[in-house]
């Protein structure tokens, strides 16, 4: 018989050998097969009640969709083999919804063109290409970022990158970032970029990183007011910055949407890194202060609030008003809960169908259903996203994967509550949805980030190598050496032997 084996550990693995977790990497690939053929059956749908002509070339789009998320899955098999694979087919019925959406309404625009003997380019072009060069960063992403620890070594470079793309906009003039009253763009000769869409990520990190660095400094409770243990005054630095940033969003750039989202963001994740609801209360405190001051020395603010407790008022048709609003408000309507059908709607009669109110036009002609659906497929990234960043082993990846799957769902709020009066109105855009190249490439980078966490999370840790077990002291074997001759010859005679 052999002998038994001293540690218990290597015991148990020489009986019951650990087991390789599955890739799911077939899972993927199926899922994303899926999503194209949805994609192709909107696209058949639309043509269908647009009374266009149907052919082999909607098939060969739907095969041209899933080759391009086949190069996107074979990427995520070479370099992140251990990720989520549910987030990236939400991702692509996500974006492929989207580009049928934007293919719908550039019909009705290019009928309503051809009425008045005008010509008009369609957008989907635009937004296809724009998908395959997010897909692209997508793929150099997961490639560059091979482990995401290495971004804690960037991370206050990474903050003022964003702080200064974040705060670009506003002193610019208005000619070169000012679009429909919001100035959140960066307007060059060839193409205009939304520089905030990739500060909100350089944020994350820069944030993530400095809760890890500093996460004693948030623990310290100050005095104790009606049992509640408040922070101490001289560490609401990074609470009072935050506020500052926020308000000055809402104030220069004209754009509640951004300055609510990018302040929830750090709440969240001082949150997450605490576990103290006082920094919640406190932060929102300041929110809320902030903007009652906003509110009263500024009159976009006060429009913004008008249009959103009375979308029908006086103002409805004004520059300015309303209008939009109410639009969006009517299409919802309408689609009720089983929706018009694709393509038998009206949703082009809303400005800004395509980007800021997308979401109205799918809840016109999917319905109530449609888009809860849609939405849920959010909600899914977000649980995923979530669940990866609490099964990551360091502190910075739990961080930062709950920072970004949360940024997904307060952005898709901000979005769907100013579009059915929830909140006042704002200027995001849906994630994946909307038309626009900025916020689709950022979003990318987003779960493509997020899958590299995910990846770390379900990898199996390595096992230590057993060490060969030694005997004790007292058990060992003496080993006399004995002393060489005085003449340092092992002859005695002097010479070598």
């Amino acid at each position: 018989m052999g002998q038994p084996l001293a540690d218990p550990l290597s015991a148990q693995f020489a009986t019951n050998p650990p087991r390789e977790l599955p890739k799911r990497r077939g899972t993927e690939l199926l899922l994303l097969a899926f999503a194209a053929f949805i994609v192709t059956l909107a696209l058949v749908l639309v043509e269908a009640n647009q009374e266009q002509e149907l052919t082999l070339s909607i098939l060969w789009l739907g095969l041209a969709y899933l080759g391009v998320l086949t190069g996107a899955h074979l990427a995520v098999r070479r370099w992140a083999p251990y990720a989520d694979p549910v987030l990236l087919p939400c991702v692509a019925l996500l974006n492929g919804i989207g580009l049928v959406m934007i293919h719908r309404l550039d019909l009705a625009e290019a009928e309503q063109a051809a009425q008045k003997g005008s010509e008009y380019s369609p957008e989907v072009t635009k937004q296809v290409l724009f998908t395959v060069i997010s897909l692209a960063l997508f793929v150099v992403v997961l490639i560059v970022v091979n482990d995401h620890r290495t971004l804690t070594r960037y991370g206050y470079t990474f903050g003022l990158i964003g702080i200064a793309a974040l705060a670009l906009p506003a002193v610019l003039p208005s000619s070169l970032s000012e679009v429909n009253g919001a100035k959140v763009w960066l307007k060059l000769p060839f193409f205009s970029i939304q520089p905030g869409e990739f500060a909100k990520i350089l944020l994350m990190i820069f944030f993530a990183s400095f809760l890890v660095s500093k996460r004693d400094l948030f623990m310290v409770a100050g005095k104790k007011v009606l049992g509640v243990e408040l922070p101490r005054a001289r560490d609401l630095g990074p609470i009072l910055i935050a506020a500052a940033a926020s308000i000055g969003i809402l104030v220069f750039e004209k754009d509640l949407g951004t300055s609510l989202l990018y302040f929830s963001i750090i709440l969240v994740m001082l949150y997450v890194a605490t576990e103290r609801v006082i920094w919640v209360v406190v932060g929102l405190t300041f929110f809320i202060g902030g903007c009652i001051i906003a509110y009263n020395l500024f009159t976009h603010v006060q429009q913004r609030v008008e249009n959103w407790l009375n979308p029908l008022g006086p103002r409805y048709d004004e520059l300015g008003g309303s209008y939009q609003l109410a639009q969006g408000l009517f299409g919802l309507g309408t689609g009720g809960v089983g929706g018009t059908g694709l393509g038998a709607g009206r949703p082009d009669i809303v400005p800004a169908a395509s980007t800021d109110f997308i979401t109205a036009s799918i809840g016109e002609e999917l319905g109530f259903i449609g888009l809860a659906a849609v939405l849920m497929l959010y909600l899914l990234i977000a649980m995923r996203g979530m669940r990866s960043a609490l099964a990551v082993r360091d502190t910075f990846g739990k961080l930062l994967g709950g920072g970004l799957a949360f940024t997904m769902v307060m952005q898709i709020f901000v979005v769907v509550g100013g579009v059915t009066a929830l909140i006042p109105e704002t200027g995001i855009t849906a994630p994946f949805l909307s038309q626009g190249g900025s916020s689709l490439l950022a979003n990318y980078i987003l779960v493509a980030l997020l899958l590299r966490i995910s990846d770390a999370a379900r990898k199996p840790a390595k096992r230590a190598k057993p060490q060969q077990p030694q005997a004790p002291i007292a058990e060992a074997h003496t080993v006399l050496v004995q002393r060489p001759p005085a003449g340092g010859s092992p002859n005695g005679d002097g010479r070598a032997a």
